[in-house]
């Protein structure tokens, strides 16, 4: 029995040996692994964050230095998902065991891209969007990107309360419209710097190569105490890229099935160790007469044109700001009836309107090498016209030059900015506007326009600033102007919520010829009713944001105003009182300008965004008593832009559209059977990317999906441009005849929507960084 027990006792000891052999030799096996990581945001490490290994429990949060660690115990592919409350959704497909890779890293992008934007244009500063006292609204190269097109005019239609407004049926040049405003009271900045603006607003938005603007700034509202002149409606500011963040070399090229043909082409270069280069080359090419209507006329301008940029920056002691610019653009285009040819240029037998258009501009900033922040900051410009319009020959020079020096310092609670500015304008043309009262020799219009402005931002508690502002400007023609302004911003704790309420006062000195193409048509006589003073304007907004972020990576955003502008001596074209002509008179009343704005902006983590948008607004003119809408002005707008991004596919898709409300148009009197106001209408269009490799990138889509064009009569008499069969009265009135029972004249004015319909389009991008 002892025998038994000892070797049953030796068997269990076997057994037991065997089994903890085994344990240790199947943990030694089934090694343990560590997968090591950081999480950045803006190359700043990023707390808190959830890191999860998916498909398993394991998972982490990023401690103070944005690191993380997870236990890994077998080998195999995984994916970890980094999230964060505000940030999109990030992930990455890795191998354990990791041989070349020693540890992760996440840069997390936010889910509202402006939260971190960096703005210049609402207090000539650069300042964080979130903390700017002025609302400015930022759009990216890659939102214009989802309809893209061949200017920076067509670009900006689907930005909400924007609107590009083509003035003429028959060459297409146009203007941009804020809150309802007409173009002359929208300045574009390029850089900060007043480039388009007198004679270039009809021209001078088209040929700003695509492939080197970086964003768009819109600031809503009158900013003539830091602009001056022009800026009453609001401001467009073309931020071009940095040569130190620009690609090595990009293109970007599409075609059309009108025929339309535009190239894009940009390149970084450096000279020694101090000098950054960046040349952009922007084309287009239209030759293709389409007349869909019938109407016997053109239905889009054929354009020849092409536009060379370059832009310098120098590197200077202790990071000193010096950069330098210049642009050249050359257009000849034209439109009129299908058979016309430049040997009808001018005459009276086949009508057609044909510009000549060369423009230069330079402009830069300069810091002084001075203790205090001194910055000179220059621009100029030269623009030579030669045009006709019909038998109306219009041949003009203009040329802009402006300084301004500018101060900044921090005191305390204050941040203060003080500037010097003066601009010279100098305008000569073959109108009335120039001509002596001899008429045998012109009298070139010279304007100078010094003037001095301070701001003071005061900053009471994180949350809230109070920026006051206030400019005096001197016209060598209309004397004195003042113009003050008021800004408060009140932000919560986290930022997610800002409320800010602006009054601000705008003013414009108005030149008829350079910003009215209506006046230029050579179908209606113009009248100077008076001696035109400048215009003035009062304006007032309230804008809201509130964010909203999902602990699932959700985003959703809201961006609210209501405004009011308030207008004396406001200058208005009159189109009715007479058909046969166009009668400028300062408005002995008031004109004004109110309505609401919402901006909603989604995104999922799913790769989903939606932008949209919608403004509600009325525009009216009260003289003597009677109120009377504008013209060419919508009560409802709307935009969208939803995209959609099958990220393992490489394949995005765009869907961007607006819609407005019927405007009054212009009649020719009560006998004009073409109805007073537009259609509700849209303009929609969807696009596909391919994303090939990390460089290449081919699109294609459709553009104007419905297919909508005006009226095909928008052209007033268009089988006789010349109004060789029409008969007037005695007073300059049009006589009905059989022959023209509505008693009309050719007009080209009756126009608010373009004329193409249908087309597709096929692109191809490409960038080497």
């Amino acid at each position: 029995m002892s025998n038994t027990f000892q070797s049953t006792e030796y068997m269990v000891y076997r057994f037991l040996f065997i089994l903890i052999f085994t344990a240790i030799s199947v943990n030694g096996l089934a090694q343990e692994y560590w997968v090591e990581g950081k999480v950045l945001s803006n190359n700043e490490p990023l707390e808190f964050a959830n890191v999860l290994l998916k498909g398993t429990s394991n998972g982490a949060v990023t401690d103070q230095n944005g690191r993380f660690k997870i236990l890994v115990k077998e080998e195999g592919t995984y994916t970890i998902q980094v999230s964060s409350i505000g940030f999109m959704t990030s992930s990455k497909i890795f191998k354990i065991p990791m041989k070349d890779v020693k540890e992760l890293i996440f840069e997390m992008e936010y889910m509202d891209a402006g939260l971190e934007e960096v703005v210049v244009s609402g207090t000539m500063q650069e300042v964080s969007k979130l903390d700017s006292p002025v609302p400015v609204e930022v759009y990216s190269a890659n939102f214009f990107r989802a309809n893209p097109t061949p200017s920076v005019f067509e670009s900006l239609q689907n930005v909400n309360g924007v609107r590009p407004q083509i003035n003429c049926n028959v060459c297409n040049t146009g203007d941009i419209h804020i809150n309802g405003l007409e173009g002359p009271y929208t300045m574009v900045l390029i850089d900060g710097m007043p480039i388009v603006s007198g004679l270039a607003t009809v021209y001078g938005l088209t040929g700003i190569p695509q492939s080197l603007i970086n964003r768009m700034e819109v600031v809503k509202g009158p900013a003539s105490t830091l602009y001056g002149s022009e800026a009453v409606g609001g401001l467009i500011n073309v931020i071009t890229k940095n040569p130190d963040s620009a690609p090595l070399f990009s293109f970007d090229g599409f075609a059309t099935g009108w025929g339309e043909v535009n190239a894009d082409l940009g390149f970084r270069s450096q000279f020694g160790d101090k000098v950054q280069s960046l040349t952009g080359i922007s084309s287009f090419y239209y030759d293709n007469p389409i007349d869909n209507n019938g109407d016997g006329f053109t239905d889009l301008t054929l354009s020849k044109r092409i536009s060379i940029f370059q832009k310098f920056n120098l590197k200077r002691k202790e990071n000193r700001i010096f950069n330098l610019a210049g642009r050249y653009v050359y257009e000849d285009r034209w439109g009129g009836e299908m058979d016309w040819n430049k040997s009808f240029r001018g005459g009276d037998e086949i009508y057609g309107e044909s510009i000549f258009t060369s423009r230069w501009e330079t402009f830069g900033t300069y810091e002084l090498p001075t203790r205090e922040q001194i910055n000179f900051m220059f621009s100029a410009n030269g623009h030579r016209q030669n045009s006709v319009y019909g038998t109306t020959v219009f041949n003009a020079d203009q040329i802009i030059g402006f300084g301004q020096l500018t101060w900044t310092r921090e005191v305390q609670k204050h941040n203060i900015l003080t500037g010097l500015a003066y601009r010279y304008t100098f305008y000569d043309d073959d109108t009335p506007v120039t001509s002596s009262e001899e008429g045998i020799k012109n009298q070139p219009s010279v304007i100078h326009l010094p003037g001095i402005f301070v701001q003071d931002e005061i900053k009471i508690h994180d949350t809230q600033s109070i920026l006051l502002g206030a400019r005096y400007d001197y016209n060598s023609v209309h004397g004195t102007i003042f113009s003050p302004r008021f800004n408060y911003k009140l932000s919560s704790f986290d930022k997610t919520t800002t409320l800010r309420v602006s009054v601000g006062n705008g003013f414009r000195v108005a030149n008829v010829f350079t910003e009215d193409h209506a006046a230029l048509t050579g179908a209606r006589e113009v009248v100077f009713a008076e001696e035109l003073k400048p215009e003035q304007s009062w304006n007032t907004n309230i804008n809201l944001v509130k964010k909203i972020f999902s602990d699932k990576g959700n985003f959703i955003g809201f961006d609210a105003t209501a405004f009011y502008t308030h207008f004396t001596n406001r200058i208005i074209p009159d189109y009715e009182t007479n058909p046969n002509q166009i009668i400028y008179a300062n408005l002995y009343g008031s004109a004004v300008s109110k309505g609401v704005s919402l901006n909603v902006d989604m995104a999922w983590a799913n790769g989903l965004t939606i932008t949209s948008g919608a403004t509600l607004m009325d525009v009216s003119i009260e003289e003597e008593g009677i109120t009377s809408r504008q013209l060419l002005t919508e009560r409802f707008s709307g935009v969208w832009s939803v995209g959609y991004e099958i990220t393992n596919l490489g394949l995005s898709v765009d869907y961007t559209g607006n819609v407005y409300s019927p405007m009054r148009l212009p009649l020719l009197g009560d006998l004009d059977e073409r109805s007073e106001y537009s259609p509700w209408w849209s303009i929609q269009n969807i696009q596909l990317t391919k994303s090939i490799g990390e460089n290449w990138q081919i699109y294609g889509g459709v553009k104007n999906l419905l297919n909508f064009t005006p009226p095909a009569n928008s052209i007033a008499r268009s089988f006789d441009p010349f109004d060789k069969n029409v008969v007037f009265n005695p007073d300059g009135s049009v006589m009905p005849t059989p022959e023209n029972p509505n008693a009309l004249t050719f007009d080209p004015t009756y126009v608010f929507a373009p004329n193409q319909g249908i087309r597709g389009f096929l692109g191809v991008r490409f960038n080497l960084n």
